[in-house]
C-alpha cells in the first residue's frame, strides 16, 4: 500500500491496532482507542474481547460508539454486567490484559491528564475528566495510549495527574504498591514509543513512513530520545486501510444528526 494517500490519523490507528492480539481482553476508551481496537477485531484479531466501561463484554460494534452508553455496544455485546461488577471483578480482579486510553496531556513517563488545562481552581480549559481511566491505568496488566502529537499535548509536566503512568520514572509504580506494568506503548500520528526498561521514559522505537526525527521533536515538549535501532513502521495494508475507512464511513452514516444529542464522553475516558 502506498502511503501517499494515508493520513497521519489513519497511520496512528492502524499502527495501534497491530499491538493487539486474539488473546487480549481489552478495556476500551472512546475515540481513537475504540477505532484501533475495532480495526484489530475486524482484521487480525477476530477473537479479541472488547470491554467498555458501561459493562458491555465481548462487544462487536458495527459502528464506533459515540459514548460508553451508546446502544450499539449493548446490542452487540455477548453480555452486559453492572458497572460495579465490571470494575471489581473484571478490572480490579486482574482480568484485563490491556487498558487502551487516550490523553489530552501526557508526559515522558506516561502520566495522563484529562481533567484540566491550567490551574485546577481556575483552569483555562476544563476537560471531560477521568471517568474510569484512573482505575484502568492502575489495574490493567498494561496500558496502551494513542494520541496525536503536539507540544500542547506532550508536555514536560502535566497540569493534573488524572491517570498514573510511571510517576517520576524508574520503580515509582512498584514503590507505590502497583504490581501492574503501567504504560508500555504510546502510538502517535508520527511514531511508536515504548518506555525505557530502566528509566521508564518513553523512547521512539519506530517512525511512521515519511516522518523525520525533527518532526517528532518539533511536536513534543520534552527532549526526545530515539532508539539506537530505530525502525520504520510498516505502511497500512490494503485490508487494514479499507477496514478502517469502511468502519468510519458506517459510523458517520449511522451518527449523522445524532452527535448533538445526549451526553457524550471525551476520547480519554475509559
Amino acid at each position: 500500500m502506498s502511503v501517499d494517500n494515508v493520513t497521519p490519523g489513519e497511520m496512528m490507528t492502524i499502527a495501534a491496532s497491530r499491538a493487539l492480539s486474539n488473546d487480549d481482553v481489552c478495556f476500551v476508551g472512546i475515540g481513537a482507542p475504540s477505532a484501533a481496537c475495532n480495526v484489530a477485531r475486524l482484521t487480525h484479531a477476530p477473537d479479541i474481547t472488547l470491554i467498555y466501561e458501561s459493562g458491555t463484554i465481548g462487544t462487536a460494534p458495527d459502528v464506533l460508539p459515540l459514548s460508553i452508553g451508546d446502544g450499539e455496544l449493548c446490542e452487540t455485546a455477548l453480555t452486559t454486567v453492572s458497572v460495579p461488577e465490571m470494575f471489581r471483578y473484571w478490572l480490579q480482579g486482574g482480568r484485563i490484559t490491556i487498558g487502551f486510553l487516550g490523553a489530552a496531556q501526557i508526559d515522558r513517563f506516561g502520566n495522563i491528564n484529562t481533567t484540566v488545562i491550567g490551574d485546577y481552581a481556575r483552569p483555562t480549559v476544563r476537560l471531560p475528566g477521568g471517568g474510569g481511566a484512573p482505575e484502568i491505568a492502575s489495574a490493567s496488566r498494561e496500558v496502551f495510549v494513542t494520541m496525536a502529537q503536539s507540544k500542547r499535548g506532550m508536555v514536560e509536566r502535566i497540569d493534573f495527574f488524572t491517570s498514573f503512568g510511571h510517576g517520576e520514572g524508574g520503580d515509582h509504580r512498584r514503590r507505590l504498591g502497583l504490581q501492574t506494568k503501567g504504560p508500555t506503548l504510546l502510538v502517535t500520528d508520527l511514531a511508536i514509543w515504548k518506555p525505557d526498561p530502566e528509566t521508564k521514559a518513553f523512547t521512539v522505537v519506530s517512525l511512521h513512513p515519511g516522518v523525520t526525527r525533527q518532526a517528532v521533536q518539533e511536536t513534543c515538549g520534552w527532549p526526545v530520545r530515539f532508539a539506537d535501532d530505530l525502525d520504520e513502521t510498516p505502511p497500512p495494508s490494503d485490508v487494514e486501510l479499507e477496514t478502517l475507512r469502511a468502519l468510519k464511513a458506517r459510523t458517520e452514516a449511522a451518527h449523522a444528526g445524532r452527535a448533538g444529542g445526549g451526553t457524550r464522553k471525551g476520547p480519554n475516558d475509559g
